[in-house]
C-alpha cells in the first residue's frame, strides 16, 4: 500500500502524487493516469509494480481532481496542459525517483499512454517506455522522435487508439531505423482497466503486464 506525497517540479512548485514503494535502490517506474485522474484503480497499477519490485510514482496530473462521468473526463483531459504536465509534472516525479535510483521507466494508460510516449520524448531522466493505448498528438511528440526503448500495448477493436493509428506508430518508428516492441491484443480500449467491466479482457491484460514487467526488468534491472 502506498501513500500520496509531494515531489518538486522543475519551475520549483510542488505537485502530488502516489508512492507505492519497492525495496531501497530497486528501479522505479512512473504510472500516468487515464483521463479519469488518479484513482483508486491507477493507485493499484503503483501498488502492483511495487509488489514487482519497481518503485511507482503515480503523478497527480489533476491536482485532486478525480470524476467517474466520461463527459467531465473529457473536459479535463481537453484543458489538461499537455505540455506542462509533460516538461513539469512527469519530469519533476522522475527526478524525484533519480534521487533514489539509477533508472526510470515510465508507463501509461489512455492519456496516460499518449503522454508516456511525450515523455519518451522530452524527459531525458526516462529510460523505458510502456504505453498503453494512447498516441499524442504529432505536433507535440511523435513516436520517431523516441530514442530510448519503448513497449507498446493497443486493442485491435479500438475506436479512439485506432488499429490504423497504431500502424502509423510503427512505421514510424521502424521508418527511423528504431526497435519498438509492439502488441495488438483481440480486446477493447481500456482494456487493462478492471474498474470497467464493459471494457476489461483479464486474459489480454495478464499477458501485456506480464510483457511490461519483463520489460522493465531488462531494461531497468
Amino acid at each position: 500500500m502506498g501513500k500520496m506525497i509531494e515531489f518538486e517540479r522543475p519551475d520549483g512548485t510542488r505537485c502530488g502524487g502516489y508512492l507505492a514503494e519497492a525495496a531501497p535502490g530497486r528501479p522505479a517506474v512512473i504510472v500516468i493516469q487515464e483521463w479519469w485522474g488518479l484513482n483508486d484503480q491507477i493507485k493499484r497499477v503503483a501498488d502492483r509494480f511495487a509488489a514487482a519490485g519497481f518503485t511507482a510514482l503515480a503523478p497527480d496530473l489533476y491536482h485532486g481532481r478525480v470524476t467517474q462521468d466520461p463527459d467531465e473526463a473529457n473536459h479535463l483531459m481537453s484543458g489538461l496542459d499537455f505540455a506542462g504536465a509533460t516538461h513539469q509534472d512527469i519530469r519533476g516525479a522522475a527526478r524525484y525517483l533519480r534521487e533514489r535510483t539509477k533508472k526510470v521507466g515510465i508507463t501509461g494508460f489512455c492519456m496516460g499512454g499518449a503522454l508516456t510516449i511525450a515523455a519518451a520524448v522530452h524527459v531525458p531522466e526516462v529510460t523505458a517506455a510502456v504505453c498503453f493505448y494512447g498516441i499524442p498528438p504529432a505536433e507535440f511528440a511523435t513516436p520517431a522522435q523516441i530514442r530510448i526503448p519503448f513497449q507498446g500495448h493497443f486493442a485491435k477493436h479500438d475506436t479512439w487508439c485506432t488499429p490504423e493509428a497504431v500502424k502509423r506508430l510503427e512505421e514510424e518508428m521502424l521508418a527511423a531505423d528504431l526497435a519498438p516492441e509492439i502488441y495488438r491484443y483481440d480486446a477493447q480500449h481500456a482494456f487493462c482497466n478492471e474498474a470497467r467491466p464493459e471494457v476489461y479482457d483479464a486474459a489480454s491484460c495478464r499477458t501485456a503486464f506480464d510483457r511490461a514487467m519483463r520489460f522493465f526488468g531488462h531494461h531497468l534491472g
